[in-house]
Formats: structure tokens, C-alpha cells, sequence
């Protein structure tokens, strides 16, 4: 992924993050959602078409179209309000080849801070697929706060730091992004735990006699 690309994924996962913890209206979530699934559909083509055949090339934006639709979804279900079980299912399917993505980048590619990447981005869309095509929606406040705090592990840091020309994947790093990754799950269910703790009770169970 280009790091100007990394850059925007960092930006529109903060405010889907906000959105699922209820801070950011979802038609107003959507404007971004569209604005960065167009910017990684359009910009994976133009690269393709210009690849000259080089597999390396072409596996590397292949992997854009999978954010790519998957913000153009989630900004026409938030407009349309329109069910969530298919971008859930599609979710699975992300997360399946985030795995497989980021096994070939370690193996092949020698590259342990991008396959860290892409393996948190699996938990990630694992936990969409949960909450979306599984309607588990206890889990909106968890995967809200981790969709909040990757953001910026995964994407906007890393992002900035590599325009810069100050961040190597290197083992060390690789590690470090793992263990920020972790922290943020367990702080993620955490949050929702204690969302659910607070929630209030059902009418039933608050009306005595």
C-alpha cells in the first residue's frame, strides 16, 4: 500500500471507529467513506494498468481494492441504511486475505511491519464480520474503540513516519506494532465491557410488580 494511501486509511477507520462508539453521526461518516473507497479503487487500477505484467506489483495493489470496497460499502449502507449482514460476510473475506496477504509480505517479501499490518487489519475485519454479519452487536463498542486506536498503529503513524523516511521494517518494529496492537484489543474489550456494565437495564427488569 502507498504510504499517501496508508495515510487516509489511517484517517477514515478513526472516524468509522468514532462512528461505532456513537460519536460521529453515520451519514456523516459516510462522506469519508466514499471519498477514500473511490481514492483506493481508482488508484490500484491505474496502477495495475501501468504494472507491465510485474507480479509484485500487481499483488501489492490488489490488496487496496479489498478497503477500497469495503469504505465504498460502508458509506452507501450508512446513506442508503441499508442492512449490514453483506458487508459483514465481505468482511470475512477481508480478513481471510489480510492473513494470506500479510503471510506472503513476512515469507516472500521479508517485510514483518507490513505483514503486522495486514494481520491486525484480519482481527479487525474479523471483528466486523462479528458484528455485522453475526449481528453480534454487543461487540459495537469494542470494535469501535479498536477500530479507533488501529487506526492510527497500523495506518496513520506508520503512514507519516514513512513519508518522512524514518520508519524501516525491521523485526524490532514489527514487534513493537504487535504489541501496541495487542494492548489496544484487550483496551478495546475493556471499554466495551464496561459500556455493557453501564447500558441500562431492559424495561422489564426495572419495573417492579
Amino acid at each position: 500500500m502507498s504510504n499517501v494511501g496508508l495515510l487516509y486509511v489511517g484517517a477514515v477507520l478513526f472516524i468509522n471507529g468514532l462512528m461505532l462508539i456513537g460519536k460521529v453521526p453515520g451519514k456523516s461518516a459516510a462522506i469519508m467513506n466514499l471519498f477514500v473507497g473511490a481514492m483506493q479503487t481508482v488508484f490500484p487500477t491505474i496502477i495495475i494498468s501501468q504494472a507491465n505484467g510485474d507480479p509484485a506489483i500487481i499483488f501489492g495493489a490488489a490488496g487496496l481494492y479489498l478497503f477500497g470496497f469495503t469504505y465504498l460499502y460502508v458509506g452507501l449502507n450508512q446513506l442508503c441504511s441499508l442492512p449490514g449482514e453483506g458487508l459483514g460476510w465481505f468482511s470475512l473475506f477481508v480478513a481471510v486475505c489480510a492473513i494470506v496477504i500479510g503471510s506472503v509480505l513476512l515469507v516472500h517479501f521479508d517485510d514483518p511491519v507490513s505483514a503486522v499490518m495486514w494481520y491486525t487489519w484480519a482481527v479487525l475485519w474479523f471483528m466486523f464480520f462479528l458484528l455485522l454479519g453475526l449481528n453480534m452487536e454487543s461487540l459495537a463498542i469494542t470494535t469501535g474503540w479498536f477500530t479507533l486506536i488501529v487506526a492510527h498503529i497500523t495506518a496513520t503513524i506508520p503512514a507519516l513516519l514513512l513519508i518522512s523516511g524514518a520508519f524501516k521494517s525491521t523485526t524490532a518494529n514489527a514487534l513493537w506494532m504487535a504489541a501496541a496492537s495487542l494492548l489496544a484489543l484487550i483496551f478495546a474489550f475493556v471499554m466495551g465491557r464496561r459500556a455493557a456494565l453501564n447500558a441500562p437495564a431492559p424495561a422489564a427488569m426495572t419495573q417492579a410488580g
